[in-house]
């Protein structure tokens, strides 16, 4: 066989392989996480024009598009190689279709010229199309955000629950006493992470769009623990903390978080008074830096029985360092 026809040939097998796993995938944690079977469709491959694709609009799943770099580079593989696999889509209406998955794909074609792109058009209800959209980037990506993991989490958490709602209003039961597992547990067993994982996760999707951004693209200034004490405080309250969180050269850190936190209680805090417990707490720390070395004494006769294997002070030392490093971190 020739060698462009081989290659031709194992291209399409690729590709077959591909589209089969992103939706074997996508249906697998449908059953895992709804605890029910797929409903029995068959998919239709087609040419779908590009005009007619309009992006997931379902839930907010957390999808961010590639920067514009890494786009050109796939568009200009796109016109090299080919489509490796279909997107998948959805129809709305009679002439438009929902990307359920393959949004860079679609602006990659669009990019490279293209007027149409092979798709794999799926009969989805709400809750399928939001476990497909989630699950082939959850899956799939690589390096996605905390808080676009925890979007994705939330999207799929809200459909499991409305699912258990409206079985509840079917049966006249109680969601919390018929449901075997929790929403949470489901998710969690299946992409493998925990259940504190996907909590903590979930949490910082209530930071506002300013305090993300700085989260998401300047970490130094705002850590992730910092961050997940901040999401306790309301929408108006977190805007105090943009400002702290935009100081050139400064990051807040977690001592001075919990100084925050006690003078001024989550979920409502006025804007003054977290900078006056802001100012109190680094006022606090720099006294700490300049204060003269702490001596500590004891009463070596208390300690005498456990001592007497050690022959000098700075043995005691170092393992008094270890006690605390194991007990304070």
């Amino acid at each position: 066989m020739p060698k462009a026809k081989m290659n031709d040939m194992l291209k399409r097998r690729m590709t077959a392989t591909q589209q089969a796993s992103e939706l074997q995938t996508s249906d697998e944690a449908y059953q895992q996480i709804f605890r029910e079977k797929v409903p029995a469709t068959t998919a239709r491959l087609c040419e779908l024009p590009l005009d007619k694709l309009v992006s997931f609009f379902t839930a907010d799943i957390g999808f961010r598009p590639y920067p514009r770099a890494k786009l050109e580079a796939f568009s200009e593989q796109l016109q090299e190689d080919g489509l490796f696999v279909r997107i998948i889509a959805r129809p709305i209406s009679t002439d438009k279709y929902e990307i359920l998955s393959g949004h860079n794909r679609v602006a990659a074609a669009k990019l490279a010229g293209w007027t149409t792109i092979p798709a794999e058009v799926v009969e989805a209800d709400d809750a399928r199309a939001i476990v497909i959209a989630t699950s082939t980037n959850l899956i799939q990506r690589q390096g996605l955000s905390t808080i676009e993991r925890g979007k994705a989490y939330k999207a799929l958490l809200d459909a499991k629950n409305r699912q258990g709602y409206r079985s509840d209003m079917e049966n006249g039961t109680s969601g919390d006493s018929r449901q075997k597992y929790s929403a949470r547990a489901l998710v969690a067993e299946f992409f493998g992470v925990t259940e504190y994982e996907i909590r903590k996760a979930v949490k910082l999707t209530q930071l506002i769009p300013e305090l993300s951004d700085i989260l998401e693209n300047t970490p130094k200034q705002l850590n992730l623990a910092c961050a997940d004490l901040i999401a306790d405080y309301d929408t108006e309250s977190q805007k105090a903390f943009i400002e702290i969180c935009s100081i050139e050269g400064y990051q807040i850190n977690k001592a001075a978080m919990q100084h925050i936190t006690r003078k001024c209680p989550p979920p409502t805090a006025d804007r003054q008074a977290v900078f006056a417990a802001w100012r109190e707490a680094r006022a606090a720390a720099e006294k700490r830096l300049t204060a003269p070395p702490r001596k500590i004494s004891f009463d070596r006769k208390q300690f005498a029985p456990y001592l007497e294997k050690f022959s000098s002070d700075r043995e005691i030392e170092k393992l008094f360092l270890e006690f605390l490093r194991e007990r304070a971190g």
